[in-house]
């Protein structure tokens, strides 16, 4: 009793299978464009954006740092002088002011006495003058005093620290200093490395943008002795990604260089990154995004319209392959020259003819010229 194979004609493929995994063509890394204190990341890992407007993360200038006892000395210092030069900014003002006023009484009393010829115009344009000169003084005097009052902050502000939080925060509320992150491109957010406030330095990654919906391929790495075999443009299906129907694409890049990697055995292996291009819209793979699992078939060869045998029904001679042709109730020997072989079935070049019946897993027991009959399955 023995099991019955077809030679048949019709389409056959020699498909590469290996896992594959999805990625975004041309991902964006968001940086920190200078250093500073990032402040809590707001949005989440899928959320849309917009190039240009979506802002994606906020920076500040990063806190004051503690200061040691000789510098908070040293501005301590520092802020008690500014204070006296204040101080004596206003005793200088309150001076001029006197003086101004006393100008300005000397030149209302020559005015009067210049009315009823009693004082000389020289007299007159002496105390004008002296009135302008007073006044000069006054506005010299006020301008004195701001540029104190701005050297006394100054000296204030080397006194805050990290140990300061009250005097930093009051500073940051009063003069913010926000510095807007946009997003570079269109797309959605993969992922956030940074979500929490912290100080980074100028270049730190914050996040990962792409556009899942266009600007989707698959990443396949293939031993390379099968990346030889694969050419540009080389059909692709794509199984087991999760949706109903497989998808399309085709081979758009091989790279030419192998990268060693080492398998579950233990055994060192040659991979070569083959790069997918998906040919199905959006919609037919709605749901699949960046980093997913798939399972890719590269087809390297096929036709149409080949001669086909099942692949169990051949073994090697010490001529080549052969296989046991059912002539009636006869097992013959017929040896086979075959083609392409995906494993499930086998291209036949020349030995058989489509139509005849081949045992299949043939035994010991089977040889030329055994009488065979065909096991019936209930």
């Amino acid at each position: 009793m023995v099991d019955l194979g077809a030679v048949t004609r019709g389409p056959m493929t020699v498909t590469i299978d290996e896992e594959g995994r999805t990625r975004v063509a041309e991902p964006y890394i968001v940086s920190t464009p200078v250093a500073g204190r990032l402040m809590r990341v707001g949005v989440d890992p899928g959320a849309r954006v917009v190039r240009g407007e979506t802002v994606v993360a906020h920076m500040r200038p990063t806190n004051p740092s503690a200061l040691d006892v000789r510098t908070r000395e040293q501005a301590e210092a520092a802020v008690a002088a500014a204070e006296a030069a204040l101080r004596v900014a206003r005793a200088d003002l309150n001076a001029a002011a006197a003086g101004r006023d006393l100008a300005a009484s000397e030149l209302d009393r020559i005015r009067k006495l210049a009315e009823r010829d009693i004082a000389s115009p020289a007299a007159l344009d002496r105390a004008r003058q002296e009135a302008r000169v007073a006044a000069a003084a006054v506005e010299t005097a006020e301008a004195a005093i701001a540029v104190r009052e701005a050297e006394l902050a100054n000296a204030r502000a080397q006194l805050i620290g990290f140990e300061d939080p009250g005097l930093a925060a009051g500073l940051e509320t009063a003069a913010p200093d926000d510095i807007p992150i946009r997003a570079p491109a269109d797309g959605r957010i993969l992922r956030v490395f940074q979500e929490s406030e912290t100080t980074l330095p100028a270049g730190a990654p914050i996040m990962e943008i792409g556009d899942v919906e266009e600007g989707l391929e698959v990443v396949v790495d293939l031993l390379s002795s099968d990346a030889v075999r694969v050419s540009n443009g080389d059909r692709v299906i794509i199984d087991d990604w999760g949706g109903p129907q497989p998808l399309h694409g085709e081979v758009e890049r091989i790279d030419p260089f192998a990268v060693t990697t080492v398998s579950a055995l233990g055994v060192e292996e040659q991979r070569v990154p083959v790069t997918v291009s998906l040919d199905c819209p959006p919609e037919a793979r709605c749901g699949l995004g960046h980093g997913y699992r798939v399972e890719a078939r590269i087809v390297v060869w096929e036709n149409d319209d080949a001669l086909r045998v099942p692949a169990s029904a051949l073994f090697r001679t010490d001529d080549g392959w052969a296989a046991f042709v059912a002539e009636g109730n006869v097992a013959a020997l017929r040896p086979v020259e075959i083609g392409r072989s995906n494993g499930v079935e086998a291209q036949v070049l020349d030995g058989l003819e489509a139509g005849e019946a081949v045992v299949l897993y043939p035994s010991a027991a089977v040889a030329d010229g055994t009488r065979i009959a065909q096991r019936v399955l209930e």
